[in-house]
């Protein structure tokens, strides 16, 4: 059952909505930054911080590892938070420096849990960070969940209000192919329909899942 209704609402979002093209970013390391600056924010506000740090030459690992905290907050300002996410950046930089010689290309023979273990290790990675960066920066197949995937996967009775993280991400990893490509689209659309039909107060109306059975219950992830 929740294989079929997982499949019908793909079908409904992507014939809706079409190919997202997720996730924005130029390098692995300009994925994993803008991750990691995303937290708590809007998408538009990243590329700002982005494009601050790439003006200032410093979109690459060594470059953000020697930039002083203060200025890293001062570049990355229009993200929201700067100074809890500076901190953040300098974590992911201190342990992949600490750790893997400052390159990413040396975490690519680690196997997924591991680099999942150790990023979750990382202190302001959680675990929707954590699985972002593993699977639009590493490719591994591992679905994204958040609030809106949450709210979508509780109104259509895939899972019950409550449901943590990984219960959560199970549903979908569970009763869908393991494709990393799959995956990828998937989270964008839940995401697309979140924002657009699927708020905290519903617009179900013209909505491409209006015709599946659903409630109007608000998520609690």
């Amino acid at each position: 059952m929740r294989e079929k209704t997982l499949n019908e609402i793909y079908q409904l979002l992507f014939e809706r909505f079409g190919p997202q093209h997720w996730w924005p970013g130029e390098t692995q390391f300009e994925i994993i930054v803008g991750a990691i600056l995303t937290q708590n924010t809007n998408w538009t506000n990243v590329e700002k911080a982005i494009a601050n740090l790439k003006s200032a030459g410093c979109l690459i690992p060594e470059k953000l590892y020697h930039l002083d905290l203060p200025r890293l907050a001062e570049l990355i300002r229009p993200a929201g938070y700067y100074n809890i996410k500076a901190k953040r950046l300098k974590s992911f930089l201190n342990w992949l420096f600490e750790n893997y010689d400052g390159r990413l290309s040396n975490l690519q023979n680690l196997d997924t849990e591991r680099l999942r273990a150790e990023l979750l290790g990382i202190k302001g990675v959680g675990r929707e960070t954590a699985d972002s960066i593993l699977l639009y920066a590493f490719d591994r197949p591992i679905f994204v969940v958040d609030a809106y995937t949450a709210r979508v996967a509780i109104r259509h009775g895939l899972i019950e209000p409550g449901a943590d993280y990984e219960q959560l991400r199970e549903v979908f990893q569970s009763n869908l192919p393991e494709n990393i490509q799959h995956f990828n689209e998937y989270h964008a659309l839940l995401v697309k329909v979140g924002k657009e039909f699927c708020r905290p107060r519903a617009r179900c109306t013209g909505c491409p899942l209006e015709k599946l059975p659903h409630t109007l219950d608000s998520e609690t992830f």
